[in-house]
């Protein structure tokens, strides 16, 4: 974590209010993670929490208006197109993983590198063996179909692919989401190691224990609006995000 308030954060996103037509689905929220954090946004369905990373990253449907600010290294990036957030640096892997079923293991994940190649960096794939390191499976498993994969191995895809990018900023849409709970341990563990690389990390993750963890700061998202924010620890102690979240399990987590 890197400790401070001096350090400018990596992405903020400040006042940001989202329409889909006469539906407000998000209303002035404003978020931001720094370099080397990792912050979660939690929250029951229907709250936003998607909403909040497809926004930041341009990625809304067509019904979709936003307003208010995106800024990423202190740069105004409201307006860019998804690729363009892309090439500076920011990845989305989204709740349902979009990996290419009939293709390999190793091929999806040189995809991942697609944008670094086409960008004429000779060494696009030196992230291949660091992934494969970190996700022993995936490498014993890299001539094997993505289709075939188990729920919890594609979502080590999903995390491997977009860690080929080098992205200074991951933002992961429920990684745990239909995984079992041991599956969930390992993939909030590589969460958590994913700290030592240097990139930023912006999870929306309904398994508030988990996500809490494993961050440094949280927010808490109900209804499109932040009802709480703080240093993780202290909204994982706090009772009315206990009550609501965490249960009675608390004590034995």
């Amino acid at each position: 974590m890197v400790e401070g308030t001096t350090i400018s954060p990596i992405i903020a996103a400040a006042g940001l209010s989202v329409r889909y037509g006469k539906v407000e689905a998000l209303h002035d929220v404003s978020v931001s993670v720094r370099p080397g954090q990792i912050v979660s946004v939690i929250g029951p369905n229907g709250a936003g929490k998607s909403t909040l990373l497809n926004a930041i990253m341009g990625a809304l449907p067509p019904t979709g208006h936003a307003a208010g600010a995106v800024r990423y290294r202190d740069a105004d990036v409201s307006m860019l197109s998804i690729e363009t957030r892309v090439a500076l640096g920011l990845c989305l892997v989204p709740e349902k993983r979009e990996l290419f079923a009939t293709m390999s293991v190793e091929d999806n994940l040189v995809l991942g590198a697609y944008r670094r190649k086409r960008n004429g960096e000779r060494d696009f794939l030196d992230q291949l063996e660091p992934v494969f390191a970190l996700f022993p499976r995936l490498k014993e498993r890299r001539r094997q179909a993505a289709g075939t994969l188990s729920g919890g191995e594609r979502q080590m895809l999903a995390l491997g692919r977009a860690l080929m990018g080098k992205p200074d900023l991951l933002m992961l849409d429920e990684p745990s989401l239909g995984l079992a709970p041991l599956i969930v341990k390992e993939i909030f563990h590589v969460v958590s190691a994913l700290r030592q690389t240097g990139v930023a990390i912006l999870l929306i993750e309904q398994n508030a224990r988990a996500a809490l963890q494993v961050s440094d700061y949280g927010y808490v998202l109900e209804t499109g609006e932040v009802v709480l924010e703080g240093p993780a620890a202290d909204l994982a102690a706090n009772p009315r995000v206990i009550e609501t979240y965490l249960g009675l399990a608390k004590k034995t987590a």
